[in-house]
């Protein structure tokens, strides 16, 4: 699914539980919010199963914590396991962040320090949570609004580093790479440039509130210009990788989100060819 031009996916939402049992979408996967489904039975199971029965699937979760200095909570991961030999994803995905400490969730997603010690620290937790999954896990750049003063490097040198030492994947968020260059006032081209190519499985295309000198990642709007444009140049440099449109609040008709998915497909289509010419 990762390397194919026509992979495009949509979030599954409870809003659209029944649309996607009434008709078939032009929707070519799904990707699942791990902890929606981490339960012992009732309606999200029942509508996993009879959806999984049509579309491919991929999760992604939030509660992860890769960066805390917390142990990773091995309840979690046997219960993702659990999940994964369930659903049997094409791959699975959380964030490059932490979320919190001491057992304490504050239900966000922190940006890391830029760090040698923090590459120590996130490599063999990396490769613990590989082994529990049984396969290589995929990362997510985060938005940010804050850096540290101890960075050592930039995001993309941090990404790079820790994509060599541990074998793990990316979920390239082309928003959240706008969104962190407009509040650190970066050009986000240098950012998709420094992306190892190889280790794309996945892009996130979303919305974000603009608030003049900042903007904060929501998931509640649809797909902005400046984004649209950077996926273009992403797709220029990677090539086809699957795509999806992450919503999560206000959320549309699935028509209309099948609609700005059919807007990611002609971009990358105009990308790709002009990318052929150049080659």
């Amino acid at each position: 699914m990762g390397g194919k031009l026509e992979s495009f996916g949509l979030g599954l939402r409870t809003e659209h539980y029944r649309d996607f049992l009434a008709a078939p979408q032009a929707v070519d996967w799904l990707e699942l919010i791990s902890e929606n489904y981490l339960v012992a039975g009732g309606k999200p199971l029942y509508f996993l199963d009879r959806i999984r029965q049509d579309y491919p699937m991929v999760l992604h979760g939030v509660s992860l914590s890769i960066g805390s200095s917390d142990p990773l909570d091995a309840g979690y991961l046997r219960e993702l396991r659990g999940l994964v030999d369930r659903v049997e994803p094409a791959w699975v995905s959380d964030h490059l962040c932490w979320t919190g400490t001491r057992s304490l969730n504050l239900h966000d997603l922190l940006p890391l320090p830029y760090t040698e010690e923090t590459l120590r620290h996130l490599v063999p937790r990396v490769a613990q949570v590989q082994d529990a999954l049984g396969q290589a896990l995929l990362l997510e750049n985060v938005s940010s609004y804050v850096r540290y003063l101890a960075d050592e490097m930039s995001e993309w040198e941090f990404i790079r580093e820790l994509v060599g030492r541990t074998g793990c994947e990316l979920l390239l968020d082309v928003n959240n790479v706008y969104v962190s260059s407009v509040n650190h006032g970066f050009d986000p081209r240098v950012f998709i440039d420094a992306v190892p190519v190889e280790a794309v499985r996945q892009i996130h295309l979303a919305g974000h509130e603009d608030h003049g000198d900042y903007l904060i990642d929501t998931h509640d709007h649809p797909v902005c210009t400046a984004v649209w444009d950077l996926y273009a140049y992403t797709i220029g440099r990677l090539g086809p990788v699957a795509t999806m449109i992450e919503r999560d609040d206000h959320i549309p008709s699935l028509a209309e989100l099948v609609g700005e998915l059919d807007s990611a497909r002609s971009l990358a289509r105009r990308a790709l060819a002009t990318r052929k010419q150049a080659a």
